[in-house]
């Protein structure tokens, strides 16, 4: 096909491309990307897919197995040849259906931002702190994919790239235009609920903390004064009739244990310390069900590995 090298060095390098067009004389190279399906993270991945797009072929390359592909490949066989409706058609299939795999992590994403919304206030816990953080993490990086892919399809819609991409078909790249626009709409309303979540989760423990701090103040309060007149006056009385008791002594000590022991209890019952740590809470993951996903088949549940490219051609 005579790609240009640095096209094909973006396809092969290790490196992960944001995404990007570069016109050709007689192909245009796409790089967009979508959700990585194929492994479950803590973090929602991105994964990349390159396109050589020409008048007549298209050469796809993605280092990651796309459910994607695999529900273009079923059109295929359904709808009959492949560049039937031409190859800028084609294109749009495969990047369409990228995209629509990318709803189903944002519902989840949805989901979790929810839970963990009240759980912030409820119950604060390290559990519902990292859910969070790994939560904006994803965010980010959602953002960081989608806005210039969502220049790209916009590029696209207008037939500013490609010269060999119909009218007709270009109003099909507005379609994953609009898409993108919801997913980007979508993920801001999931970044501002991790946002609030974060917050209150502060606001929670930080009330948490006074209370405890309140407590303390208010038993300092009472025990200072005594211990003021303690430190003046000391035990200096004349009669003292408990020093000739032979059991006080013991007497004492017993009463010292017993008001560490009930100080103990009083703290552990209310949540400032735990003899033990405790459990772990429900790990809460992004991963999507498959069924949810196109390209998804019920006997399979990862997509196979693809060659390093596979093409189509008139």
């Amino acid at each position: 096909f005579h790609f240009h090298h640095l096209a094909v060095e973006d396809c092969v390098g290790p490196r992960i491309d944001p995404p990007k067009a570069d016109d050709y004389d007689d192909h245009l190279f796409v790089i967009v990307h979508g959700i990585n399906h194929a492994q479950d993270s803590d973090v929602v991945e991105t994964a990349e897919l390159a396109l050589f797009i020409g008048k007549n072929f298209i050469v796809s390359s993605h280092p990651l197995p796309l459910y994607s592909i695999e529900a273009v490949k079923r059109q295929v066989e359904d709808d009959g040849p492949p560049m039937k409706r031409g190859s800028d058609f084609l294109a749009h299939a495969l990047i369409d259906s990228l995209v629509d795999n990318v709803l189903p992590t944002l519902d989840r994403m949805s989901e979790v931002a929810a839970e963990i919304e009240e759980g912030a206030t409820v119950a604060p816990s390290t559990g519902i702190l990292q859910t969070i953080l790994r939560l904006k993490r994803s965010v980010r990086q959602i953002h960081r994919t989608m806005v210039p892919q969502k220049e790209l399809l916009n590029r696209l819609s207008r037939g500013e790239l490609g010269s060999f991409i119909r009218p007709e078909t270009a109003l099909f790249y507005r379609d994953i235009y609009d898409h993108l626009t919801t997913i980007e709409a979508l993920n801001e309303a999931i970044r501002d609920s991790a946002d609030n979540s974060l917050s209150a989760y502060l606001s929670s423990v930080s009330n948490r903390q006074n209370e405890t701090m309140k407590v303390m103040a208010i038993v300092g309060a009472i025990f200072l004064p005594l211990m003021l007149l303690s430190g003046i006056y000391g035990m200096n009385f004349q009669y003292m009739p408990e020093l000739h008791w032979p059991w006080a002594y013991f007497a004492v000590l017993g009463t010292m244990g017993t008001v560490v022991v009930v100080a103990l209890v009083l703290f552990w019952r209310r949540g400032w310390f735990r003899l033990r740590r405790p459990p772990s809470p429900t790990r809460r993951t992004f991963a999507v069900e498959r069924e949810k996903l196109r390209g998804h088949h019920p006997a399979q549940t990862r997509p196979q590995s693809p060659p390093p490219d596979t093409s189509a051609n008139s």
